[in-house]
């Protein structure tokens, strides 16, 4: 029976992964990296992004599995919503450069670009770092305000409630920001 008990508190604390550091009103980290839209590689800069407006970052775990492929699909298909409010739409993984290349061609339909973060560096000052899989980015997703400070985050292990989850808050930030 303990051992029932244990694997059930598992597979519990497995399900709903600690909440995110970066909080409401905290500045998002500021970072550069290689990215692919369409194959092409370029350098992502967020600073750069931010000049434009809002910014949703988007952490996955690995290029090509089914989750990550759902969400980047689901991102690709909704990358319109995102444009007309002003949003830049980034994913950000682990995997290389070479792999996110043909990922950004694939899954994301060469709507929107993902970068590489190969040391999970950026995964790790986002605190979006797999606990019980540090080798891997956990999959949560922030919406950046063009001042640099969180306004939104969300983190779940299903891939099938980011997109919506972060364009209600882009809807809101918005409605709060107008004058």
């Amino acid at each position: 029976m303990n051992k029932v008990l244990a694997l059930v508190g598992l597979l519990l604390g497995l399900s709903n992964p600690a909440a995110a550091a970066l909080d409401i009103g905290d500045t998002a980290p500021n970072f550069t990296a290689q990215a692919a839209l369409g194959g092409k590689v370029f350098r992502f800069s967020l600073t750069e992004a931010l000049n434009k407006g809002p910014v949703v970052l988007y952490f996955f775990p690995a290029a090509f599995s089914v989750g990550c492929s759902i969400e980047a699909h689901e991102f690709a298909e909704a990358i319109g919503q995102f444009e007309a409010l002003g949003a830049t739409v980034i994913g950000v993984s682990g995997d290389d450069i070479d792999t996110l290349g043909k990922f950004s061609v694939q899954a994301c339909q060469g709507k929107f670009p993902v970068a590489s973060d190969a040391g999970l560096g950026v995964a790790k000052s986002y605190d979006a770092q797999m606990t019980l899989r540090p080798e891997y980015a956990n999959r949560i997703s922030y919406v950046i305000a063009p001042n640099g400070s969180v306004v939104y985050n969300y983190q779940s292990l299903n891939p099938t409630r980011h997109v919506e989850k972060t364009l209600a808050a882009l809807r809101d930030w918005k409605a709060r920001a107008k004058p």
